[in-house]
């Protein structure tokens, strides 16, 4: 379904550099406020609350299973979605996806953060209210999810009256620990990050070497969070769960930071509006981190439950994983680890940062013109390619760049020809030569073959990278199993053998079904990665639309397909994509491959079937 075009003034985000708005820290002077600040009796609670959920995910029969919480970054709303947002979203479907494929109660949650002087300045630009724009680029970015095949559980608005209430009463309980004072701050600051700076990682004229932007002198009084008592305990925590930050020289990261010394942080603006109003004093509202990072627990709550942080946490917190940009780490696994632990709240099991996507070798830039839309790109390509070729060539946790040279070889090398062309010409010579009958049970097919042991050996290696997020070398196992079914049919070539007729006729068609039962495997194993392509696997296989949906990973087991089972009719799953060129009078040119007359093609490329 293709997504409506909003006619917008505002321009497309083009990095990672701003999925979140970064708090207040570091060079600033304050004067703690001498009046202690009033705080109902009924929010007060225990210090003695668990930190780090270390429950395995072993249950006893009859016990409600513990969910597998994953969430993504809640993306500012400045601006429409960008690549990065979108990347970020993939990747944690797929990591989802999986999760459900083991059996897991999964809850994906995905959202937006709708509060700020950026976005508050964007909606004025664009001409519209605060709300008006956050309903605009909220619906944009649902709109995308449902192009990307985004299975999402859970779409947060920090606009949300729920989320509201949930922020009022998490205040009250840090505000119950002594953890939140008033005092003035001054610093340089950066409009564009919404961030107070340190003058060390400033650039020449204290410009901010993200915006490149001279950063300005600020004061305000505000109110504070007194993250510097939880040096200590943040200290232990990463020493004792060395998993809690992911990859590894993310943690490192983290663990400088916090040896350098933790110093506390803004939680309010004086001078602005559009946020929610600090309880017991409407002149300030609450800055956004500490409004949009209870985000992950608001949402939680069930539509029509009781709004309360008890609610909410017992409904699946703490998280799983939460999986961000590398640029948010600090807020993730510093900032955030320390609310909880003042409100009495259980960590997140892991926080896992990766990198950034650059587009042909340069970081990307509105002012470069080199930015990627992601609903250009998923229109004119489709969703499995998008999202496979981000997820197979990006090693997740690391930078990775795109080109759409690249893009359109490997999905079309991988795709198109691996996985595709496979299926199609195994099914015509069934068609052919078996009326599309399975002539006997596929593990009687494989018997006495060293393709069926290849096969599991690369399924398993699939599924252990997939627990370890390693999603490129996940993808790559699969793919490899399409590899040595396609080597299989070049050796056996069984069109040949059907022609001899006898013993080696019925041997070709026992190798047709050793390579359909590869390709149903491939469909499981590759569904977290490309659902639509392996759903129209699984339906050329003769299977229906709600056995695809009840899959899981114990059927990447060997021996699903069964004699006599019929296939569909060949149809191509995966259309090559056709590069259409400009000559020089910036004309469309002819396609470099001939498109054969009884084919279609596209207005936006030509394809050729596999």
């Amino acid at each position: 379904m293709a997504v409506a075009r909003m006619n917008m003034n505002c321009s497309i985000q083009s990095s990672l550099s701003c999925i979140l708005k970064p708090s207040y820290f570091f060079n600033f002077k304050t004067t703690q406020f001498k009046n202690r600040l009033y705080f109902p009796q009924n929010h007060l609670i225990s210090s003695k609350r668990s930190l780090l959920c270390t429950c395995s995910g072993n249950f006893q029969a009859g016990e409600k299973a513990e969910p597998f919480v994953i969430t993504t970054p809640l993306y500012y709303v400045n601006a429409p979605p960008h690549m990065g947002s979108a990347y970020s979203t993939i990747a944690a479907d797929a990591i989802a996806r999986f999760q459900r494929l083991l059996g897991k109660r999964v809850i994906l949650i995905t959202g937006t953060d709708e509060h700020g002087e950026k976005i508050a300045t964007a909606a004025s630009a664009c001409g519209s209210s605060p709300r008006e724009h956050c309903d605009v680029i909220s619906q944009a970015y649902k709109m995308l999810w449902k192009d990307l095949d985004i299975a999402y559980d859970k779409f947060i608005r920090t606009t949300d009256p729920k989320h509201e209430a949930i922020v009022e009463e998490f205040y009250f309980r840090v505000l119950a620990k002594d953890d939140i004072y008033r005092a003035d701050y001054e610093g340089l600051y950066c409009v564009n990050c919404e961030e107070y700076k340190d003058e060390k990682e400033l650039l020449k004229n204290n410009c901010c070497p993200t915006h490149l932007k001279p950063c300005v002198p600020r004061k305000e009084d505000n109110y504070f969070f007194a993250l510097s008592k939880y040096q200590k305990p943040l200290e232990e925590i990463l020493e004792q769960n060395p998993d809690f930050v992911q990859p590894s020289y993310r943690l490192n990261e983290v663990q400088g930071w916090i040896k350098n010394g933790l110093r506390d942080f803004s939680i309010s603006r004086a001078a602005v509006e559009w946020g929610i109003p600090v309880p017991n004093d409407n002149k300030q509202t609450i800055y956004v981190w500490f409004d949009a990072l209870l985000g992950y627990i608001s949402a939680l709550l069930e539509d029509k439950e009781q709004i309360s942080l008890q609610s909410a946490v017992s409904s699946g917190w703490p998280a799983s994983l939460h999986l961000i940009g590398k640029d948010i780490l600090r807020f993730h696994a510093v900032y955030w680890p320390a609310m909880l632990m003042s409100a009495g709240l259980s960590l997140p099991k892991m926080v896992f940062g990766h990198g950034f996507l650059t587009k042909d070798g340069m970081k990307m830039g509105k002012s470069l013109g080199n930015t990627i839309e992601p609903n250009e790109l998923v229109h004119k390509f489709g969703a499995d390619a998008v999202r496979y070729f981000f997820l197979r060539e990006v090693e997740f946790g690391s930078d990775g760049d795109y080109s759409e040279e690249r893009f359109v070889n490997i999905v079309n090398a991988h795709l198109a020809n691996t996985i595709g062309n496979l299926l199609n010409r195994t099914l015509g010579l069934l068609k052919k030569n078996c009326q599309s009958t399975l002539v006997v049970d596929s593990t009687i097919a494989a018997e006495g073959k060293d393709f069926k042991d290849t096969v599991e050996e690369l399924v398993e290696k699939a599924r252990i990278n997939y627990e370890n997020l390693s999603l490129s070398s996940a993808c790559e196992a699969v793919l490899e199993i399409g590899n040595a079914g396609n080597l299989y049919m070049d050796k056996h070539q069984p069109w040949s053998l059907f022609k001899q007729g006898g013993a080696a006729s019925e041997a070709a068609a026992k190798d047709l079904v050793v390579i359909l039962e590869a390709m149903r495997i491939i469909a499981i194993a590759l569904s977290p990665v490309a659902p639509s392509l392996c759903r129209q696997i699984y339906a050329q296989l003769g299977y229906s639309e709600d056995q695809f949906d009840n899959i899981n990973w114990s059927e990447t087991k060997w021996g699903g397909l069964k004699g006599g089972q019929v296939m569909a009719q060949p149809k191509p799953v995966f259309a090559r994509i056709e590069q259409i060129k400009e000559n020089e009078n910036g004309a469309e040119a002819a396609p470099q491959k001939v498109v054969k007359k009884n084919e279609k093609k596209q207005k936006v490329q030509g394809v050729i079937e596999a």
